[in-house]
């Protein structure tokens, strides 16, 4: 039987709306989001036959949590990931079935290797509060906990892993926090 499933498929294509066919949007939607439905329709009979289990989502900052340029086919899809996390959830949870997700920023992957250079990725970070770039490891982590019994009364929920990039309202802001702290040991 299957105790864990967990959804880690992407399909990212970058441009403006206007760029992309309508295969191109099937294509992300078929990917990100429905096949979260076939997975999750495929593993619930043997959840139920076992008395419970995890659905666990890799959903994305990207649409959900922040909006970025070129990304809306992708956005949307990871949007409605998270919709459909909720609402599994609340279908699922009176049959101890937990339904959780992640939301990766960045996140120092091949993908995100394949998207910019050395130089580039010494710019994101940047604009990453913790100041570094998450790793495979961190997004693991959660997952592995989310599985666990310990996790048990989470559900519906997605959990946001990005050293704390979606929390300023603008990057400027980042800049201002060493001028923050330079006052802070003035005193």
């Amino acid at each position: 039987g299957v105790d864990i499933m967990v959804h880690n498929a992407a399909s990212f294509l970058g441009g403006p709306v206007e760029a992309y066919s309508e295969k191109d949007l099937e294509t992300v939607l078929s990917v990100n989001l429905k096949s979260c439905f076939r997975f999750s329709k495929a593993c619930i009979p043997h959840f139920r036959a076992r008395g419970g289990g995890r659905l666990l989502f890799t959903s994305s900052v990207t649409g959900p949590v922040a909006a970025m340029p070129g990304t809306a086919y992708y956005a949307a899809s990871k949007g409605g990931m998270n919709a459909f996390i909720r609402t599994a959830a609340l279908e699922l949870a009176r049959e101890n079935v937990t339904v959780n997700g992640i939301e990766p920023g960045y996140i120092r992957t091949k993908a995100m290797e394949l998207l910019a250079d050395e130089e580039g990725l010494e710019q994101m970070t940047k604009y990453i509060p913790a100041g570094y770039m998450g790793a495979p490891e961190d997004i693991a982590y959660c997952m592995l906990f989310l599985a666990t019994d310990e996790a048990r009364y989470i559900t519906g929920r997605t959990i946001c892993i990005d050293g704390g990039s979606t929390l300023p309202e603008s990057p400027v802001f980042l800049e201002e926090l060493d001028g923050i702290k330079d006052l802070a040991g003035s005193e």
